[in-house]
């Protein structure tokens, strides 16, 4: 309860902070507000390759204010330094003693049960047959898949795939809505995000089951971090975000650009 309550606070602060900072995201913006575009580049994760082929041309319907650098730019190396000398060693480790398969069992279980986050937004984005697609899958992992451990539909033949992609979360459905970025936001641990998004994250809260189960803030939040810790030890070998950041001259804004990017194609999906 005390959890949700702290949820319902701070949902109610960024809705009334993306309302007073709305005029950021227009394209009359100062001269002097930080700004970076947001191109859609095709196909590609946010740290995919290519994202950063070929040429970018700044496009005014696609801008987003960067008011709060300073915090941001504090942040980003907060998180950098806690990922290089506290998650990545710790999620080495755990690698080094759990094998590979109970570990994507543990993901699989964490993908299975936000079934409702994808639900609802496929079905607020019109994406009917994704939704149906997701139900089915979510129905035979938690049965067959012995509730979801296991991810029974991967062998499976489809017959059909959805016309569209599935949806990731409510920051894709308000964009798809019309809803601008509002202003670039870095969250600690949490990494890059925007006030459309950071709505969008505290909203899909709701629909995770993990939300209303009876635990402490403590309970919940250790979940929440061995849930990333796990996913982060199947991701380090040839880890994404090392990559992009390797010899990048400004680490901020590499971070910062795919970011943004990315999110504009997942709203064009």
């Amino acid at each position: 309860m005390k959890h949700r309550l702290i949820l319902s606070s701070v949902l109610a602060l960024l809705l009334c902070f993306g309302i007073s900072t709305a005029a950021i995201a227009d394209t009359t913006l100062p001269a002097d507000a930080p700004v970076v575009a947001l191109t859609d580049t095709g196909e590609g994760d946010l740290y995919g390759e290519d994202l950063f082929d070929g040429e970018y041309e700044e496009d005014e319907k696609h801008m987003v204010a960067d008011p709060f650098y300073g915090f941001n730019y504090a942040m980003f190396y907060f998180n950098d330094f806690m990922y290089h000398n506290v998650f990545k060693p710790v999620a080495t480790g755990y690698a080094w003693v759990v094998p590979a398969q109970p570990r994507r069992w543990v993901r699989n279980f964490f993908t299975n049960m936000l079934y409702p986050v994808r639900f609802v937004n496929n079905v607020l984005q019109g994406k009917f047959d994704a939704a149906y697609m997701e139900t089915s899958m979510f129905i035979a992992n938690t049965t067959w898949g012995f509730l979801g451990f296991g991810d029974f539909t991967s062998t499976m033949k489809r017959n059909w795939l959805p016309e569209k992609p599935t949806a990731d979360g409510l920051g894709q459905t308000l964009g798809k809505w019309g809803f601008g970025h509002g202003a670039y936001l870095v969250w600690p641990f949490i990494g890059p995000s925007s006030i459309r998004d950071s709505v969008g994250w505290l909203g899909d809260s709701y629909l995770d089951p993990l939300t209303y189960g009876e635990l402490s803030l403590i309970e919940f939040g250790a979940i929440r971090a061995y849930k990333n810790l796990n996913s982060l030890s199947l991701q380090l070998t040839g880890n994404e975000y090392e990559v992009m950041t390797e010899g990048a001259v400004d680490k901020y804004a590499a971070v910062r650009d795919a970011y943004i990017r990315f999110r504009a194609k997942k709203v064009e999906e």
